[in-house]
Formats: structure tokens, C-alpha cells, sequence
């Protein structure tokens, strides 16, 4: 009997641990570039919205996000819960990435780097990748 709570209580922590990990692979993008401003900061609490989370917990949320990405030596520990999510899921975390990246209007190797590394760690086609790539880039010319 008590059996099923617990499986009931761990599929709620795997949902806020998949935040937390979008959250702080947001992060470490915003991040790469050592300049993490303010409108990257809005572009993840706009995505985490899109995502399901409650606006009243996004600082916390990104507080602890923030703790992990800077604990973290490594992009896997983020892509190892985001990858089983479903591929429209996974889309709109790479659009937000690239969001993230040009919201300075440049991509450095790093942040391109970053890019292809996760096209194949999420298991995404680089087409498709390129593809949200060039939609991010169009919408910043309007």
C-alpha cells in the first residue's frame, strides 16, 4: 500500500528535477559567453512558463538552477533527463538556447559548439537544430 506513494512522490520529484536541469542547461548557455544579463534571464523564466512551471516559483527555480550549473562540470548531468522528453519538448528548449545565444545579436564558437554537442546528446537532427537556428535568427531582423 505505501508502495504506491512512493512512486507517486518520485515522479514529482523527477518533474522538478527535469526543470531544474532545463533550467540550469539554460543557464550554462547564458553563461558561456561570461556576460549572463538580464534578458537572458527573461528568455528562461519565459521558457520555464512555456513549460509548465509557475511563475510564482521561478526564482527559486532559478536560484537552484543556478546552484547546479555552477556545481556542474559537465553538460551531461542537464541532457541525461531532457533527452526522454518528447521531441516537441526538446524543440522548444534548443529554440530557447539559441534565443539565449543571440539575444547579443553574435554566436561565438563556444555557443556553437554548445549547439552542435546538444543536437546529439538530445538526440535531435542537426536539420532541425539548423532549422530553429534560422527561425531564432529571422524573427531578431523584424
Amino acid at each position: 500500500m505505501f508502495n504506491i506513494f512512493k512512486k507517486t512522490e518520485k515522479k514529482i520529484l523527477n518533474v522538478n528535477n527535469s526543470t531544474l536541469k532545463i533550467a540550469a542547461l539554460l543557464i550554462h548557455a547564458a553563461k558561456i559567453d561570461e556576460n549572463y544579463s538580464d534578458i537572458e534571464k527573461e528568455i528562461i523564466k519565459k521558457t520555464l512558463i512555456k513549460l509548465g512551471s509557475k511563475e510564482k516559483n521561478l526564482e527559486e527555480i532559478l536560484k537552484n538552477a543556478e546552484n547546479i550549473e555552477a556545481e556542474s562540470n559537465q553538460i551531461l548531468e542537464f541532457t541525461r533527463e531532457i533527452k526522454n522528453l518528447d521531441e516537441e519538448t526538446k524543440k522548444k528548449i534548443i529554440e530557447s538556447l539559441w534565443n539565449i545565444i543571440y539575444s547579443d545579436n553574435l554566436s561565438n564558437m563556444y555557443e556553437s559548439n554548445l549547439m552542435r554537442r546538444l543536437s546529439g546528446l538530445l538526440y535531435l537532427d542537426k536539420e532541425v537544430v539548423g532549422n530553429l537556428k534560422e527561425k531564432v535568427k529571422s524573427n531578431l531582423k523584424k
